[in-house]
């Protein structure tokens, strides 16, 4: 028996350890798909688009012309030149010089598809066409709140992490000081006091219904004329007081479609607790600035591993730039398909200023909250007391 309950043990905890993960792992997967399927979406329509050749940039390439055709070795009119062909190109459309294959490849479209539900937008990479347009307007209106349900879940997670170590760290602080605090004679007086409270609390026990009787054997038989009340409450007691995981047992081995039913209400359960980890949450805010800046001085040290034009301090503000979502494009990166492995990075320090977003906000509601109890105090008229 025992050699057949231990196989049947691990499988009920591989079952439970699946459905645990599975609400996570079925947000991240159906982010993971919908980014695919706008990555191919994308790469078809924009990357296959027929490039045509406006009036604007026949204009542009006469006045290009026109301006080498007049430029002299002449020190002022050379001048004169730069400021001409200045204004000219900044009148001049990027797309123009874009090849869309190159652009809209398929890791180019997915890393433009990132853009748009991450709600960064960097602007070196647009939709050009208008049903491109029209379907990049459908396609972050479900790819937002995708990815906020993302977030808002694994938030919980890093949540959870952050308060129990958080909690940990103070658990500890707090023993370092009271050893140091406390010397060899004060702590055994402490501990015997604590020893005598601990056996103080395990003689005050509540004592059960047969317990209660024998001890009132010496009473009056005047208090128990209702002998067949007690008989009744102990009855109930010993039916609470048994194991109810039998009567399940042989339910579930009877019927498995109550034990599968019970592990798929526990899943709905669980996904009805999103969210719930995070507003419990409660940690200084400046950990949250600590974190978010070794955060994403890691990453700014990595980057220009690849990106040959950034430093570590224009790294550090394309980090930052991106995840806040700000996002201003002025910082372009030379190899966007290596960043998409970086895409990881990026849901996870978003996670990281969404919690400490998060921690702001409620305590700029507490100090709203102090400053307008602070203003009505000061504007109630003060009680006059009269004599009687």
């Amino acid at each position: 028996m025992a050699t057949t309950s231990q196989p049947l043990r691990g499988k009920t905890t591989c079952k439970k350890i699946f459905w645990a993960v599975f609400p996570h792992a079925c947000f991240i997967l159906s982010l993971v798909i919908y980014a695919f399927l706008g990555a191919l979406m994308f790469s078809h329509i924009e990357g296959t688009r027929e490039v045509t050749v406006s009036e604007e940039y026949r204009t542009f390439l006469q006045n290009l012309t026109y301006l080498t055709r007049n430029f002299s070795d002449n020190v002022t009119e050379n001048e004169k030149f730069n400021e001409d062909i200045r204004e000219l190109f900044n009148t001049a459309d990027p797309v123009w010089f874009i090849n869309p294959e190159e652009r809209w490849s398929f890791f180019g479209s997915l890393f433009f598809c990132c853009t748009v539900f991450t709600t960064v937008g960097y602007g070196n990479t647009y939709p050009v066409t208008r049903s491109g347009k029209y379907l990049c307007m459908l396609y972050a209106l479900f790819g937002i709140p995708l990815m906020f349900l993302v977030l808002t879940d694994m938030g919980d997670i890093l949540a959870t992490v952050l308060s129990k170590s958080y909690n940990e760290f103070r658990k500890l602080q707090s023993k370092i000081l009271a050893s140091k605090l406390c010397s060899g004679s004060t702590c055994s007086k402490r501990n015997e006091l604590k020893s005598r409270a601990q056996s103080k609390i395990v003689i005050n026990e509540p004592l059960t219904i047969m317990e209660v009787l024998r001890s009132q054997s010496g009473v009056k038989a005047v208090k128990y004329r209702n002998v067949e009340l007690f008989e009744m409450l102990i009855a109930r007691e010993n039916e609470n007081t048994q194991p109810t995981r039998n009567k399940s047992m042989e339910r579930w081995s009877s019927c498995p479609e109550l034990a599968r039913e019970k592990t798929v209400s526990r899943v709905i359960k669980n996904f009805d607790k999103i969210g719930k980890e995070l507003e419990k949450l409660d940690v200084p805010i400046v950990l949250m600035v600590l974190v978010i800046f070794v955060y994403i001085s890691c990453a700014a040290a990595i980057l220009p591993n690849w990106e040959k034009n950034m430093d570590f301090q224009e790294a550090f503000y394309f980090c930052f730039i991106t995840l806040t979502t700000i996002g201003f494009g002025d910082t372009k990166l030379e190899h966007p398909k290596f960043f998409l492995f970086f895409s990881l990075y990026i849901i996870i320090g978003m996670e990281i200023v969404f919690i400490a977003f998060k921690l702001g906000q409620d305590r700029l509601i507490v100090l709203y909250k102090k400053v307008i109890s602070f203003c009505a105090e000061k504007k109630m008229p003060s009680k006059k007391i009269y004599p009687k």
